[in-house]
């Protein structure tokens, strides 16, 4: 017997240092190494070879860099029971159960099909059996429907605090009763722990936490054929053990199976809750006298009265006890989904990935950057659709271009934003006009419009989310937000995520070729174009200088940000920007582009303007520069795109125009 046992603990030292050994491995399958591949067509599919298990990555085109993500696969936190893949699967998966022939996944729960209340869970091939006990936080509850193992409550509130149907609610003094709403109905439960299946070095216990858990992962090796292993314990087939003084367990077929007392649902501060010796539950004391008062925190509290403490937990009195709820944020999947961001509205408890807002981006010579990433360029003359409503036709904006007096060159003169009967009108050196009449900024109207000016930009905001960033010369975003996702029409793309369709005509024919798409959303009579026949720019491309200008772009002043964007397209357009340009810095448009680009994705280039002598269109305190006769001042400055920002009357802001 003595031999056996022997046995049976140097088999399980032998088991434990193979699933810590295996850890490795795992972490290892999970993520990719290498140079980072290069790319030109923004949001294109790409398949990269040198990849193992290909199929596993969906590889696509994002800010110049080809970036992969791995297919998502279920965690395997916790698991030390893991399967290797099949060939054609792409995730290491836990190892599941099977009850009356059916599998189910580890992780998962079943009801009982004639019993509710009677639960079952599997936990890396170990099954937990338990009843649910029900809990009742109101005095008339109806009866549970057909199917269902508890009573419900009208309303759902739990001790103040708000149930709602994708955000459950526990008790603060039970964390093991979980409250649902469902239509306007509140049904509260209590549930059994899983029986956990790793080591006891690994169970974590987490203070306010129900159940405990497996800390890591890893893989034992299998246990004897017909035997069962739970934790580092071997079992025989056929056995039945105690775990604890709650939990029975049995193995049989190479499984185990355990049965679990639900403890009573306890109303008392876990502080005062004990739990006798032998005992499988704990309890509260027995309480003399009922108190119509409640005190907390020094502040007392009449019977009924609920108050929040903060956003995700609040209290109620209850004949002279104090009872506290907190909501339970569902999972989160972080980092969130390509094109969206975490975000925590104000006064809410759970964070959420939320749908990122979508940009246009129209500059230089001119480059348009579509809501969904497509990058061309279009050097029409003329005005044109930039981007409208074409579903429910709330708004349109048109762009006017100037080709000032070039022979190939364009470059956007002028905005105009039309809401129902309002109209907005940004053009050159800051000018607004509102309904035709020229405005100061900052301009509000009616809650409609608000007009403000960043360091470097006028912003205008909509009711309708709708947004423009505009610098007075020839950059130019427009913001949209999610609603109006597949509802959008014109240069700037349909915004409905896949940029290979961006460049539908009025028609909605797919066009492969920038100019006869730009053509087709041309709008107004021929007068509007300003392309002549005389051509007064001489400068053509100096490659050596053109190069040595846009070359600050791959130095050290961006350097920050080209692991996040690709600053090739940007450097390329710089340099087809310079070829005819009416002045000498236009290659300030491709800067900007891409510092606001570095910006939205939280990098920031404070400096870059001052390093690279590009400036903004405001004329404060005159300091004149040979290029100019309006006043150039520069300044460090801090790009916003698409974000009102307050004018700091410290900083000294300057004039920048194209013509000579």
């Amino acid at each position: 017997m003595e031999s056996t046992a022997r046995m049976t603990l140097h088999l399980a030292l032998i088991l434990l240092l193979l699933a810590f050994r295996a850890r490795p491995s795992v972490a290892a399958s999970e993520s990719i190494k290498g140079s980072r591949e290069t790319c030109d067509v923004e949001g294109e599919d790409f398949t990269v070879d040198k990849i193992p298990n290909t199929k596993c990555f969906n590889c696509i085109c994002k800010n110049g860099f080809v970036e992969c993500l791995k297919q998502q696969c279920p965690s395997i936190e916790g698991c030390y029971m893991l399967l290797d893949p099949r060939k054609d699967d792409c995730c290491q998966k836990c190892k599941g159960c099977v009850k009356n022939n059916i599998h189910h996944p580890s992780g998962t729960e079943w009801a009982e099909p004639n019993d509710p209340c009677r639960i079952y869970s599997c936990n890396a091939g170990v099954i937990t059996e338990s009843r649910l006990r029900c809990y009742t936080p109101c005095s008339n509850p109806t009866p549970p429907q057909p199917g269902q193992c508890c009573s419900t409550c009208s309303g759902c509130r739990v001790n103040g605090q708000k149930v709602t149907e994708e955000r459950s609610v526990m008790t603060a003094e039970d964390p093991c009763v979980t409250c649902k709403c469902n239509n306007g109905r509140l049904t509260c439960a209590k549930k059994a722990c899983p029986v956990l299946h790793c080591p006891a070095s690994r169970i974590q216990y987490v203070p306010g936490d129900c159940c405990p858990k497996c800390k890591g992962f890893g893989k034992y090796l299998l246990p004897p054929r017909g035997a069962c292993m739970l934790g580092t314990a071997l079992h025989n087939t056929g056995s039945k053990f105690n775990l604890d003084e709650c939990t029975r367990c049995s193995c049989k077929d190479a499984a185990i199976h355990c049965s679990k007392e639900t403890c009573p649902v306890l109303e008392c501060a876990s502080e005062y809750q004990t739990k006798l010796p032998g005992r499988c539950c704990p309890q509260c004391p027995l309480i003399e006298e009922s108190r119509a008062a409640c005190t907390y925190a020094g502040k007392t509290y009449g019977d009924g009265e609920t108050w929040k403490l903060d956003a995700c937990k609040s209290c109620a009195c209850q004949q002279g006890k104090v009872r506290c709820a907190m909501s339970m944020c569902p999972p989160l999947s972080t980092p969130c989904p390509p094109n969206s961001r975490l975000e925590l509205p104000e006064g809410q408890c759970c964070p959420r990935c939320v749908e990122s807002d979508g940009v246009c981006t129209v500059f230089g010579d001119p480059h348009y950057r579509t809501f969904d990433g497509k990058f061309f360029t279009f050097r029409g003359s003329c005005k044109y659709q930039l981007v409208s409503d074409c579903a429910n036709q709330t708004f349109s904006i048109r762009v006017t271009n100037d080709a000032r007096s070039t022979r190939l060159s364009a470059w956007t003169k002028t905005i105009s934003l039309k809401i129902g009967d309002l109209k907005v009108n940004l053009g050159q050196k800051m000018r607004v006009k509102v309904n035709g009449q020229r405005v100061e900024v900052p301009y509000r109207m009616n809650n409609r419009v608000d007009i403000n000016r960043t360091l470097d930009s006028i912003v205008v905001s909509t009711f309708l989310g709708i947004k423009i960033l505009w610098d007075g010369i020839s950059f130019l975003e427009v913001s949209a937000p999610t609603t109006y996702r597949n509802k959008l029409c014109g240069l700037c793309g349909n915004f409905n995520s896949v940029p290979k369709d961006d460049m539908l005509n009025r028609k909605g024919k797919l066009m492969t070729d920038p100019v006869n798409f730009g053509n087709s959303w041309a709008v107004g009579t021929k007068r509007v174009c300003s392309r002549t026949k005389h051509h007064t720019v001489q400068r053509g491309c100096k490659l050596r200088k053109d190069h040595r200008l846009c070359n600050r772009l791959r130095s050290t002043i961006f350097e920050s940000c080209h692991r996040k964007v690709n600053p090739a397209m940007y450097y390329k357009a710089c340099l087809q920007d310079m070829c005819e340009c009416p002045s000498e810095n236009c290659y300030c448009e491709s800067f900007m582009a891409y510092a606001h680009d570095c910006q939205r994705l939280g990098i920031q280039l404070p400096h870059w303007r001052k390093s690279t002598r590009c400036r903004t269109v405001w004329d404060t305190t005159p300091v004149f520069h040979h290029h100019s006769e309006l006043p150039l001042i520069f300044f460090d400055d801090a790009v916003a795109p698409m974000s009102p920002a307050n004018h700091s009357s410290s900083g000294s802001l300057t004039h920048r125009r194209r013509s000579g």
